[in-house]
């Protein structure tokens, strides 16, 4: 399939990020929800993380049918697809009058919007030059944050005057419109009439890549982490902790956002500059990720003194691990793209709705030992920061052992 001109590429791009925008203000605002959302149902943290966690545990459900959808089919078709059941998602959750009807449409929405990442850069692996699709992953992200921007002071501004219900409907009707713009802009997908008439290769291959395993634990618990506190225990963290107000806590939640809205766009132009002198995505993980390991540690020691500048800065230091996603597209043929990014996405989400529920989990439990919430929440974020250093450590450590494999194989004659 051919590269896409220059003026059909920034079209499609836009058309995919208008929906990408949504998917992304859907999945946060669940963050600004919450203290509405605990009075009205009665939750208790257990199930503010389990209702949070909801949206990735549907979105977890499809990447592996998702993959080979995309790469048969194409991003156009599958994603058009998806977005129907994601605006039947949004209506059940305002229609829902008790915890299990919210949960059950949080899971439809994740699995509504599960493509909305992963067939844009499907499609740019056979659409655009290397150099554009890291470009293009951090601008994708970019406005994932600015969906993110969205779910918080101005969704916090719009619930008096219209209710979270009325909000849910409004964002149904907007992804119809995604839906139509995906459908004027975007082309269709070329399969070669071989591929077409034969089977679907299997994940097999993708599992046991060395490079894909090696990236597996940093999805899990790096990246699925820092979405799991953009997302959700950022906002509690700032309420139960900081002592802000529900008002405040959006506040901060908007300049978390915005800061990472930021980091991404400067990703944009970075990557593809470092790449050209040599730095890849693997010594900037390795050498940049650890700063969020301290970050997160002096959230943990400064408690309450930890508010919004904190929390952003940890965000921040954590989009090191983003770049992992086009590298690992770039690590497969084309053809296996689709499988590729969506195997890795299962590992991401399925981390989020871990580290989300979990932690909600570990706050309850140590509360009920007679913990008071400063150090339940401490507690919780102590066992986060003990599994994304050792997910670190094996990054670092599989590395050496696959380059001494290498230089082995190299060296036999």
């Amino acid at each position: 399939m051919p590269l896409l001109p220059r003026r059909r590429a920034v079209a499609v791009f836009l058309a995919f990020a208008f929906a990408y925008f949504f998917s992304a203000l859907v999945r946060a605002i669940t963050a600004t929800l919450s203290p509405t959302l605990v009075d009205e149902f009665s939750l208790s943290a257990r199930d503010l993380g389990l209702l949070a966690g909801g949206y990735f545990l549907g979105f977890s459900l499809t990447q592996l049918p998702l993959g080979t959808w995309l790469d048969r089919h194409g991003p156009r078709r599958v994603i058009l697809g998806f977005l129907v059941v994601a605006v039947i998602g949004c209506g059940a959750f305002a229609a829902a009058g008790s915890f299990a009807g919210l949960l059950l449409a949080r899971v439809l929405t994740g699995v509504g919007v599960s493509a909305c990442l992963m067939a844009p850069l499907t499609g740019y692996r056979r659409w655009l030059t290397p150099d554009a699709q890291l470009r293009a992953n951090s601008w994708m992200l970019m406005t994932g944050s600015l969906g993110m921007l969205a779910s918080t002071l101005p969704v916090q501004w719009l619930l008096p005057v219209t209710g979270w219900r009325v909000l849910f409907l409004g964002l149904a009707v907007l992804l119809v419109v995604a839906m139509l713009t995906i459908a004027w802009l975007v082309p269709r997908w070329e399969t070669p009439a071989a591929a077409a008439g034969g089977p679907a290769p299997g994940y097999g291959a993708i599992w046991r890549h060395p490079y894909f395993r090696r990236l597996v634990p940093l999805g899990f618990f790096s990246y699925g982490g820092l979405v799991a506190m953009q997302t959700l225990w950022a906002g509690p963290w700032l309420v139960k902790v900081a002592g802000f107000s529900p008002a405040q806590a959006a506040g901060g939640l908007f300049w978390i956002n915005l800061s990472m809205l930021f980091t991404f766009w400067g990703w944009g132009f970075a990557t593809p500059w470092l790449a050209r002198r040599g730095i890849g995505v693997d010594r900037l993980i390795g050498r940049g990720l650890p700063l969020s390991l301290l970050l997160l540690a002096i959230i943990i020691i400064a408690g309450p003194l930890a508010t919004t500048w904190a929390w952003a800065l940890f965000c921040i230091s954590c989009t090191f691990v983003s770049l992992a996603q086009p590298a690992v597209a770039m690590a497969f043929p084309a053809a296996l793209a689709g499988r590729a990014l969506s195997a890795y996405n299962l590992v991401i989400f399925v981390g989020v709705f871990v580290v989300q529920w979990g932690i909600g989990l570990m706050v309850d439990g140590l509360r009920s030992l007679g913990l008071a919430e400063l150090a339940a929440y401490r507690g919780a974020m102590a066992a986060f920061l003990a599994c994304c250093t050792a997910s670190w450590l094996y990054f670092v450590l599989a590395g050496r052992h696959n380059a001494a494999q290498q230089a082995a194989v190299a060296g036999t004659p």
